[in-house]
């Protein structure tokens, strides 16, 4: 099956549902950002560390697979020049939504994250990539690609799922809170799970997942030449894996 496709469609299925992660931000952001007052997130809760960031104004920033109207306006609005590449038509909508309400000057890209043949080489001081790589199959020509399009000095913030939390029971975790194992790492919804399973969640519009593993994910960014300078883990409440164990993982790797 043509998986981008799939998931293009998919997300765009979750902006119209109103899916938290496809809702433009508050003309209130903005106007802090532009006072220098200013936060994203690259995994669920926790705000990416401020010197993480370089100084904004005039950095060219690329938002990598991150659409829905929010990372790459308030960074807009924090003074760098942003392009957001998404495969989502409507999530991208959602950032032109913003730039137009709030006046804000934003490059929208309709894309594939491991082809970004699009830019020249040493394009970016900056690539904001939460997480989003759970909707590939392989994840090191985003590593690559992304290694190619920075410029020295530039740094790749990125954020992905812990592998782990991709053992248990969906269902059974979703719906009655309950962490039963089922499933072998890595995981995919295509090879994971069993048709009837499938056919569900491909009737239901939801994106289709791999796991990634820790090798693939961080030792992946180190194998094409990045040098990690930050880590850090983050938990979600809305979850029952809270009380267990961190399922988001973020890293700062700098191309030297």
């Amino acid at each position: 099956m043509d998986i981008r496709a799939y998931n293009r469609r998919a997300w765009d299925k979750n902006v119209a549902d109103g899916n938290e992660w496809t809702l433009p931000v508050t003309s209130e952001a903005i106007a802090a950002a532009r006072q220098g007052e200013w936060k994203i997130v690259l995994t669920a809760m926790r705000p990416v560390p401020p010197d993480w960031f370089p100084a904004l104004p005039g950095k060219e920033v690329l938002c990598l697979a991150s659409g829905g109207g929010q990372q790459g306006p308030i960074l807009a609005a924090a003074g760098a020049q942003v392009t957001v590449l998404d495969n989502s038509p409507r999530q991208l909508a959602q950032d032109r939504l913003v730039a137009q309400r709030e006046g804000l000057h934003l490059t929208t890209l309709e894309g594939d994250m491991t082809d970004l043949s699009m830019f020249p080489d040493d394009s970016f001081d900056l690539i904001v990539h939460p997480i989003s790589n759970v909707f590939i199959p392989r994840v090191l020509p985003v590593w690559v690609e992304s290694y190619r399009v920075l410029r020295r000095g530039g740094a790749l913030l990125a954020g992905f799922m812990n592998p782990a939390m991709y053992i248990f029971d969906h269902e059974l975790l979703d719906d009655q809170d309950i962490l039963q194992v089922k499933y072998r790492l890595p995981y995919s919804d295509l090879d994971s799970l069993d048709e009837a399973g499938l056919k569900h969640l491909m009737e239901a519009g939801w994106p289709l997942e791999w796991s990634h593993s820790l090798e693939d994910q961080i030792g992946g960014q180190l194998s094409v030449g990045f040098v990690l300078t930050g880590f850090y883990e983050d938990r979600d409440p809305r979850t029952i894996l809270y009380d267990y164990m961190p399922v988001y993982i973020a890293t700062r790797a700098v191309k030297e």
